[in-house]
């Protein structure tokens, strides 16, 4: 199989973000939220969680806490407790109420709207940072790269690279700008319906013709 340039690399993800479109006409971010905070506090719990249950957790975390001081007046047990079921929940805590504490003192409440701003506050690495920054403000600094993107990603041979950094880099060179915040919402979309991990299915997707791993062409099932 011939190896593929970048211009052909580019022309092939542009064909299948618009194949993508036309599938996925409603795909955004489904952690729930109202307001950037909001989606900050969700984005932080939801790592190693599913989005369906922080948004369980969040019905209620969001009427007991309003904005960033109402995280600091509560002890870090109570907090624990609040949000228990999303996991690893005592690391959670600490990075909440880091991230209340700096937003309170040197930002009068509000959340950022710069990379290095939101990399500076506790907990926050660039999948959180890049979810507030692009679904909060539009603000366009790089891709998402979380299990599903990193999956498909692979499966579509958008990049052989293992970590999210490398992962994203690579995305960023070939997924147009302008298409850099709905992309991921795009292949979550597809990774839950159809690009499922264990038992993908090929015979149903929309950019089968498009992909490398399919097992219509291989006749062996794509790598999870």
């Amino acid at each position: 199989m011939k190896r593929e340039s970048i211009e052909e690399l580019k022309t092939r993800t542009r064909d299948i973000i618009r194949r993508f479109k036309r599938a996925y006409p409603d795909a955004k971010c489904s952690l729930n939220h109202s307001n950037p905070f909001e989606l900050l506090v969700a984005t932080i719990l939801s790592a190693q969680c599913t989005d369906e249950r922080v948004n369980i957790v969040t019905a209620d975390l969001f009427r007991k806490y309003k904005k960033p001081e109402d995280y600091l007046k509560v002890s870090p047990r109570e907090l624990e407790k609040d949000i228990q079921s999303t996991g690893f929940f005592r690391n959670k805590t600490r990075s909440i109420q880091g991230t209340s504490k700096v937003l309170t003192e040197e930002y009068g409440g509000q959340v950022p709207h710069t990379m290095d701003e939101l990399l500076e506050l506790p907990g926050v690495a660039r999948k959180t940072a890049n979810v507030v920054l692009g679904n909060a403000f539009g603000v366009k600094a790089g891709v998402v790269v979380d299990t599903h993107v990193t999956r498909l990603s692979h499966r579509l041979a958008f990049t052989q690279e293992k970590t999210a950094e490398k992962i994203e880099r690579d995305l960023i060179e070939i997924v147009p700008k302008k298409d850099w915040v709905i992309f991921p919402h795009l292949l979550i979309a597809h990774g839950r319906k159809i690009c499922k991990a264990r038992t993908p299915l090929c015979a149903e997707c929309p950019v089968e013709k498009l992909c490398p791993s399919s097992f219509l062409k291989t006749g062996v099932p794509p790598p999870s």
